[in-house]
């Protein structure tokens, strides 16, 4: 009997996008072929790459000289760009049972994916996590022609799809009410890995960090780690925490303060474009009893220092309020109570006074960290409840909900002859190339 065989893509790092790796990893699991498809970059982990099941096929990657051109000018070389390499890395003459993308980015993505499906007899299962016209809206007015035009692909091309998952009950009703689009919610949980750890486990870590980032060094009991992952982008005002800690270092430092503040390491993990804005501006702080660190992390060493922390941080608004953020699914997979800002969707994840606390800004978020390290490191009962509803949250991992969801998507068959649905890719093909051909100058 021949296997199943699935497309995944991504247009962007496969090796930063842990979802579509736990979709690939809960294929195989059940004897699913997959072809991985996206960006090469950060390493994709062993689990994956080690599979026979598994083939990794790499999109060539936009030139840089590309982001040089004028805006609308680079916008449309980088699609047409795109949408040439992603057709490229496609199989032609063999046949998938299925792809499943992840959007954003949706465009050229779902147009590009619905033609080759539509050619190939393919069907297309869309996992909304976000809406490309909401992410563009961040760099452009919202009435900008391009954020227009995306808007009304995505919806069109989104429509067409056989099947759709979405991170949340929110975006599934959003998806549902204005574009007619049935979304089954799948929502983010995290692997076994993220767990929480044994003292002597975060010694190590420590230790072993410490080569590189001494200020691990200067960690006792009294010290209070937060730990903040982030994007470093604009749906990210990292500003918050910084204003909040500033707050939390002038409350240290003025001498009719009654309660007792422990000092802080806050680590911050991840990387992007306005990195290297904050870590100038954090150089100039000049904070004294709290410091920061921006460590690079082993794959396996991330869990680790999630559940080594006692607080963990999230700044993620959501450019549509819709999704939800994964990095917080991860440390509560550590067992990791989290101070979140708050957005439209945000609690369907973060359960204020529960398994964490919600702030608006940074004069709420340093009122939540004074609260939490007065005294520390005594035991407090909120934190105590905190951790305990957590382990409810942790009962119901990703394989259980994947095969809740999403495995059904993965039985409904479409018959198709990939013979000819091949041969039907090739005319095609042959006919776009006589098509510009014809627009050649003959010399005669």
């Amino acid at each position: 009997m021949t296997k199943t065989r699935v497309g995944v893509v991504v247009l962007g790092d496969l090796g930063r996008s842990p979802r579509m790796q736990y979709h690939v990893l809960s294929l195989l699991s059940h004897g699913y072929m997959v072809d991985l498809i996206g960006y090469k970059g950060t390493t994709l982990p062993d689990s994956i790459t080690s599979s026979e099941l598994v083939r990794v096929r790499n999109i060539r990657p936009v030139p840089d000289c590309v982001a040089r051109l004028p805006r609308l000018l680079a916008y449309v070389v980088k699609s047409l760009w795109q949408i040439l390499f992603l057709l490229l890395s496609l199989p032609l003459f063999s046949h998938l049972s299925y792809i499943l993308v992840q959007t954003p980015p949706g465009i050229p993505t779902l147009p590009t994916l619905w033609l080759y499906c539509t050619f190939k007899g393919t069907q297309l299962v869309v996992d909304w996590h976000n809406y490309s016209h909401t992410i563009l809206s961040l760099a452009l007015p919202p009435s900008h022609p391009m954020v227009t035009i995306t808007r009304i692909l995505e919806r069109m091309f989104g429509q067409l799809a056989s099947n759709a998952f979405c991170v949340t009950k929110a975006m599934s009703n959003d998806l549902a009410s204005n574009w007619g689009v049935d979304a089954r919610v799948l929502y983010d949980r995290p692997p076994e890995k993220f767990r929480p750890v044994t003292l002597q486990e975060k010694e190590d870590l420590f230790m072993k960090l410490s080569s590189d980032y001494p200020v691990f060094c200067d960690v006792s009991k009294s010290t209070g780690v937060i730990v903040s992952s982030t994007s470093w982008t604009e749906d990210e005002d990292f500003g918050v925490l910084l204003d909040a800690l500033v707050k939390y270092e002038e409350a240290i430092l003025k001498d009719e303060i009654e309660i007792k503040l422990s000092n802080l390491l806050v680590v911050i993990t991840g990387k992007g474009p306005q990195k290297q804005y904050y870590l100038d501006m954090i150089e100039k702080l000049g904070l004294k009893h709290v410091q920061f660190v921006t460590p690079w992390l082993e794959s396996e060493d991330y869990p680790t220092m999630l559940a080594s922390a006692d607080l963990g941080v999230c700044l993620h608004t959501s450019s549509s309020g819709l999704d939800l953020p994964m990095k917080v699914v991860d440390m509560f997979g550590c067992g990791l109570p989290v101070a979140a800002i708050q957005f439209e969707a945000l609690s369907e994840l973060v359960k204020d006074g529960e398994n964490g606390r919600i702030f608006k800004d940074s004069e709420e978020l340093f009122k939540i960290i004074r609260d939490w390290f007065e005294d520390f490191p005594s035991s407090k009962e909120d934190h105590e409840l905190f951790r305990e509803n957590l382990k409810e949250f942790r009962s119901f991992g990703w394989n259980e909900n994947w095969n809740s969801v999403a495995l059904n998507v993965f039985k409904q068959k479409k018959d198709s002859d990939s013979l000819i649905s091949g041969l039907m890719m090739m005319a095609f093909f042959v006919c776009l190339f006589l098509s510009f051909s014809s627009f050649v100058p003959v010399v005669q």
